[in-house]
C-alpha cells in the first residue's frame, strides 16, 4: 500500500492471524484500522457503502465468503449478523487461520442472538498513532529493554515543549500527519461533531447532542484526573444542575462503545501500609487531541496554562505507553491512595513484571518524581508483588539515562516499543 506508515499493531495483527480464524480490529474512527487490515487482505468489502455486500449477508452469503482470503469486512457493525456468519465460516474451515478480518469503530448494542467468538475471533485494539509511529520520536529508548533492566541511553529528537503542545492538539490521526495546527483543529472539531450528531445515533442510539457536547467538555477538563461520575454529571450540567444518573452513564457508555474513552483502571498491588487505595479510574481519551478539542483550546492556550498543559501532556504519554504495552501483551493502570500519594502509570506484563512511571514535562521536576517512585516502591510488598522491573520518569525534552538512584529518565520523543 503506497504511503503506508508502519504501525506497532502490524506485528500484533500478524501474530493473531497465525493463531485464530478471524481477527476483529477495534478502535475509534480514522485511527488507521482499515489501512492496516487492507495491507494483508486479499478481498475487501466496505459494509458501510456496499449495498450488494450488505444484502448478500442474508440472500447469498457465498457472494461474500467464496473469495480469496484473508477477507476484510470493513465497518462490520453496520450489519451485526455478519459476526455470526464469520464465526460459522471459521467453524466450517477445518481450523484455518487468518481467514477473515473485521474492522469496526463502534460496538453494537448487545444482541442475545450474537454468539461468542471465543477461540474463533481474536481482538486487536488500535489507537491513533504514537509519536514513534508518526515520526516524532527517534526511538532511541526501547521500552522492552527498559522492562528487561537494560540501561538505555538517548536524547530527544529536537521537539521543544511548544512543539509537543502542537502534537497534543493535532493528535496521532493518520489523516493529520502533514496538517498544520489550524487544519488539525478544524478536522478534529468536525470529527467530534460527526460523532455526536451521526455516529452515536446510528450505532448506539439517540442521545441529546448538546448534553453529549457538555459531557465531552467535562471529560476534557478532567483529563488525567479521577473524578467520580457524579462529579462529571455536575460539571457537565453546570447551572442547569447535575445531569441525571441514568443519562450520564448512558452518555459515557455511548462514548466508550465508539472507543473514544481509554481510562486507566486502578492498580491494586500488595502493600505494606494499610492506606486505603482509590479504585476510581483515571480519565483519558483515546487521543489527547480529543480532550483539547472538546474544550476548544490550542497549543498557545496550553502554553499560557502550564498546569493544565501538564495533564494533557500526561494524556499524550499514556496514549503512547498503552500502544507499546499492548504490543508486549501488557496493560497500563494507575495507582492512588486516599492519602494523596499517586503514580501516573503502572505497566504490567503477562509474566508478572511491572514498572512504575511518573510523567513530568519539566526537567526541574525529575528529582521529585524519582523520589516519589522510590518511596512508592518502599510501600509495595515486593515479597508478594515482586520487585519493579524499572522505575521511569518520562519528560518532554532532554537526554535519556539512568540516575545514581537507579531511576531511568527518558524524553517521550525518544521512546519506542
Amino acid at each position: 500500500m503506497p504511503n503506508y506508515r508502519a504501525r506497532v499493531a502490524d506485528a500484533e495483527l500478524a501474530t493473531k492471524m497465525r493463531a485464530v480464524g478471524a481477527v476483529l480490529i477495534e478502535g475509534p474512527k480514522a485511527c488507521g484500522k482499515t489501512a492496516t487490515a487492507s495491507r494483508v487482505a486479499a478481498t475487501v468489502f466496505d459494509m458501510d457503502r456496499d449495498a450488494t455486500a450488505r444484502a448478500s449477508i442474508e440472500l447469498n452469503p457465498a457472494y461474500l465468503f467464496d473469495r480469496p482470503t484473508p477477507i476484510l469486512f470493513d465497518e462490520w457493525q453496520v450489519n451485526p449478523e455478519l459476526w455470526n456468519r464469520v464465526r460459522r465460516a471459521v467453524d466450517d474451515s477445518d481450523r484455518g487461520r487468518g481467514l477473515y478480518l473485521l474492522t469496526g469503530s463502534a460496538t453494537p448494542q448487545e444482541d442475545v442472538n450474537r454468539h461468542s467468538g471465543a477461540g474463533r475471533i481474536g481482538t486487536l485494539r488500535m489507537r491513533p498513532m504514537s509519536l514513534f509511529e508518526s515520526g516524532h520520536s527517534n526511538g532511541e529508548v526501547s521500552l522492552t529493554a527498559l522492562l528487561e533492566g537494560t540501561k538505555q541511553l538517548g536524547k530527544d529528537n529536537g521537539l521543544t515543549v511548544p512543539d509537543l503542545m502542537q502534537r497534543i492538539v493535532t493528535g496521532g490521526w493518520p489523516a493529520l500527519l502533514d496538517a498544520d495546527e489550524t487544519e488539525a483543529r478544524g478536522w478534529i472539531e468536525d470529527y467530534l461533531r460527526q460523532i455526536v450528531e451521526v455516529d452515536i445515533p446510528t450505532f448506539v442510539g439517540r442521545r441529546d447532542p448538546r448534553t453529549l457536547q457538555r459531557v465531552l467538555a467535562s471529560l476534557g477538563r478532567f483529563v488525567a484526573q479521577s473524578p467520580a461520575t457524579r462529579t462529571i454529571a455536575a460539571d457537565a450540567g453546570g447551572e442547569r444542575g447535575p445531569i441525571a444518573s441514568d443519562t450520564i452513564y448512558s452518555h459515557l457508555d455511548a462514548l466508550d462503545r465508539l472507543r473514544l474513552l481509554d481510562d486507566s483502571e486502578a492498580w491494586q498491588p500488595h502493600m505494606r501500609s494499610r492506606s486505603r487505595l482509590r479504585t476510581k479510574a483515571t480519565r483519558y481519551f483515546v487521543d489527547p487531541s480529543i480532550g483539547t478539542a472538546a474544550i476548544h483550546v490550542g497549543s498557545d492556550d496550553l502554553l499560557r496554562d502550564l498546569n493544565a498543559a501538564g495533564f494533557h501532556f500526561e494524556a499524550l504519554v499514556i496514549r503512547d505507553l498503552r500502544i507499546f504495552a499492548q504490543a508486549l501483551g501488557g496493560r497500563v493502570d494507575t495507582w492512588r491512595d486516599e492519602a494523596g500519594n499517586e503514580v501516573d502509570a503502572i505497566l504490567t506484563l503477562p509474566d508478572g513484571r511491572w514498572a512504575a512511571v511518573e510523567i513530568k514535562m519539566s526537567q526541574n521536576d525529575v528529582d521529585t518524581a524519582a523520589a516519589n517512585l522510590i518511596k512508592f516502591t518502599e510501600r509495595v510488598d515486593t515479597a508478594r508483588q515482586g520487585e519493579p522491573a524499572a522505575l521511569v520518569v518520562i519528560t518532554a525534552t532532554g537526554s535519556a539515562g539512568v540516575r545514581s538512584d537507579g531511576v531511568h529518565v527518558t524524553p517521550i520523543t525518544a521512546i519506542a516499543p
